[in-house]
């Protein structure tokens, strides 16, 4: 965090001279399980991993907002008129500065307060296209930064439908939830428990060190693709199956219901969803009970890539091929986490057993000529918060 932090404070300098007035930051995260599922009123099991976007801020005095993206080196500028409330998407930002724009455009939006201009300086460690939410952690940190800019009492709650409101409405991303919550609502130790329909989170103990247990996120490298249109084909076929049941969302689905859907491309989908519903429930109440051994997550996460891959359709050769290396390689369980078509695999394996199955992984990946993938160790981390610098 001190190097990201001294990344952003540069970078700012740079751009804009002199000091910010605060900094944010805000984490990827993984989905322990529950994949598909927040856009269709059900339930999920994220938790923080220990990469951060940190956004450095300073309210401008002129109503523009400056970004400056250690990434790029890039610094974009916009004014009001590209987050006016009716705005046709041709005028929108584009590129990676869309997501600063669209926090400013839906936090004016939904609250109805004035938002004044910024300058902002982002670095961040969260990598990038490997489905961890690095969309969200940049979100995230911008639209705190505003917030504590411009004193707007906005609650969590509030907080994840503005970051979302602004994927969807501004950048085209159709997210659910489950992403932004997991940026803010984050703690050290546990995993949330979240009911999407209510917003409800509940954060439940995930002691993987008492058990010797790590897990582990493989970056696949093959880039995931939410916005060619393959995520949104999937909430499409939800929401037909939704009008064709009569449902509010999928999570009422009865079983009867389900065996009367005439297609089978739509019953397959519903099926993912019910049945990864009872995965994340189940997992819920044995740690709620005080289950202290982790590994009946591993079952459970196989459980959920296999319905990805055959119900759902959302894995890739990549995906599988690592899902198979890590079981070789002796891990307990192994699933894709994120919306899918690429990006990573996260991986529920003894510490003592991690270097044997990153090997098990890079050595399958290379005979199938795949990218070398990459390796990070997914700890449960502090989420989105203002930092003391």
């Amino acid at each position: 965090m001190d190097e990201l932090v001294k990344q952003a404070r540069t970078g700012f300098a740079r751009a804009f001279g002199g000091v910010p007035d605060g900094y944010w930051a805000a984490p990827g995260r993984i989905n322990v399980l529950g994949e598909h599922t927040d856009y269709n009123g059900g339930f999920v099991m994220p938790y923080a991993i220990p990469f951060y976007t940190v956004a450095a801020a300073s309210r401008s005095q002129s109503p523009t907002w400056q970004v400056w993206s250690q990434a790029t080196g890039e610094t974009v500028t916009f004014g009001t008129g590209r987050v006016r409330e009716q705005l046709p998407r041709s005028q929108a930002v584009d590129g990676w500065a869309s997501y600063v724009a669209g926090v400013v455009w839906a936090l004016k939006h939904m609250t109805g307060e004035p938002v004044g201009g910024a300058r902002i300086a982002l670095s961040s460690n969260v990598p990038v296209g490997a489905g961890l939410s690095s969309s969200a952690a940049l979100s995230m940190s911008v639209l705190l930064a505003l917030c504590d800019l411009y004193d707007l009492d906005v609650s969590d709650e509030r907080k994840v439908l503005i970051a979302q409101f602004a994927e969807n409405e501004y950048v085209g991303a159709p997210t659910g939830i489950l992403d932004q919550t997991a940026s803010l609502q984050s703690r050290p130790g546990s995993t949330l428990f979240m009911d999407c329909r209510s917003q409800v989170v509940e954060q439940l103990p995930f002691p993987l060190e008492e058990t010797g247990l790590e897990m582990v996120v493989v970056d696949t490298r093959t880039p995931h693709r939410h916005s060619d249109g393959d995520y949104a084909e999937r909430r499409g076929d939800c929401e037909l199956a939704v009008e064709h049941l009569g449902v509010d969302s999928l999570r009422d689905v009865v079983r009867g219901q389900l065996l009367s859907l005439p297609d089978l491309l739509m019953k397959r989908r519903v099926r993912h969803v019910l049945s990864e519903n009872r995965r994340t429930l189940a997992a819920a109440e044995r740690l709620r009970a005080g289950e202290r051994d982790l590994r009946f997550i591993g079952e459970l996460m196989l459980e959920s890539h296999v319905s990805l891959a055959t119900d759902f359709e959302v894995t890739v050769p990549q995906l599988d091929h690592t899902v198979n290396a890590a079981l070789r390689g002796g891990a307990w369980g192994a699933r894709m986490t994120g919306g899918g078509f690429g990006g990573s695999v996260i991986c529920l394996v003894n510490g003592d057993r991690r270097d044997a199955m990153c090997e098990e992984i890079t050595r399958q990946a290379s005979q199938r000529g795949y990218d070398e993938p990459k390796f990070y160790l997914a700890i449960p981390s502090e989420g989105a918060h203002r930092l003391e610098a």
